[in-house]
């Protein structure tokens, strides 16, 4: 469990880092356009650990070994985080930021229920109560201001946050299904990463051929091809994370990279509410340290 909490850890850092990044690095790109792209790159990126670490011939033996339930854990954890960021991306096109991106950060809300239900996982008391207050400190990284249930209210009349819940409700499922791929039907984590990557970006490729390429984006290469080594680390270390602890606890410690991000914002950029966003990273060790002690 300590080296499972460690590599999450690891991984919020570097999805965090990758958050901060996108924001920094690239202007006019389609969010499908983007994700397929850098996961293009994080797939070069890969390979050599992949082979590294299984070679050819034993990445072939393992996907002709494949059986229905494995192939079917890959191909739900591909379509339910494809899935997320449209529904994600439909949020933004119809309602305010301070509205959707909280709400979509809730993802181990939904985490823990379908893992004891579905896995019959069972955690303490205070590993529980270290998943609220770490999905607690998502939240208030992610809100703009007003009151902080105002999100929540919405949530019941606006389409936009109806669509940050179905992101939200969609990566949990993929996280679950993620946790059984690599634990219960011991899918090697060398092999998840590649199939997760590609299986995204295939489903995410009518979007971006719709959207076009950018002007940019031969200038662009450089910035894509550092984009696509941060994802190659992230997903790695996820990967990782999620074969060695339930999904319960990683998932709300990963998704605290959206803390890492803000604060980064607030330190190198000088962006508003650096107090709030300082509550946030407090609440986000506070869970960590509830779910690891």
């Amino acid at each position: 469990m300590d080296a499972g909490i460690g590599v999450s850890v690891g991984a919020a850092l570097v999805w965090g880092c990758y958050l901060f990044y996108l924001k920094r690095a690239f202007d006019g790109y389609a969010a499908s356009t983007l994700t397929v792209l850098i996961n293009g790159f994080a797939l070069v990126w890969y390979l050599p650990v992949l082979l590294g670490t299984l070679g050819v011939s034993g990445a072939i033996d393992a996907l002709v070994a494949f059986d229905p339930a494995q192939i079917g854990a890959i191909a739900l954890t591909a379509v339910s985080v494809a899935g997320a960021m449209i529904a994600f991306l439909r949020a933004l096109a119809v309602g305010e930021v301070s509205y959707v991106a909280p709400i979509s950060k809730i993802v181990p809300v939904f985490v823990l229920p379908i893992e004891i239900v579905a896995l019959g996982q069972m955690l303490t008391l205070l590993e529980v109560a270290g998943v609220v207050v770490a999905t607690a400190a998502v939240y208030v990284a992610n809100f703009r201001g007003g009151s902080l249930l105002d999100p929540l209210r919405r949530a019941t009349t606006s389409s936009a946050a109806r669509l940050a819940l179905v992101s939200a409700m969609a990566f949990a499922v993929g996280d679950v299904a993620r946790r059984v791929g690599l634990q219960e039907l011991s899918i090697p984590v060398a092999l998840w990463v590649p199939l997760l990557l590609g299986g995204v970006a295939v489903v995410l490729v009518p979007a971006a051929v719709r959207a076009g390429p950018p002007r940019t984006l031969r200038a662009d290469l450089p910035k894509l091809v550092a984009g696509g080594l941060l994802v190659a680390a992230g997903e790695w270390l996820t990967n990782i994370a999620f074969s060695l602890v339930p999904a319960s606890i990683a998932s709300p410690i990963i998704n605290t990279q959206a803390v890492v991000a803000v604060v980064l914002g607030g330190l190198l950029l000088d962006e508003q509410q650096f107090g709030v966003r300082l509550v946030a990273a407090g609440l986000a060790v506070a869970g960590v340290t509830m779910i690891a002690v």
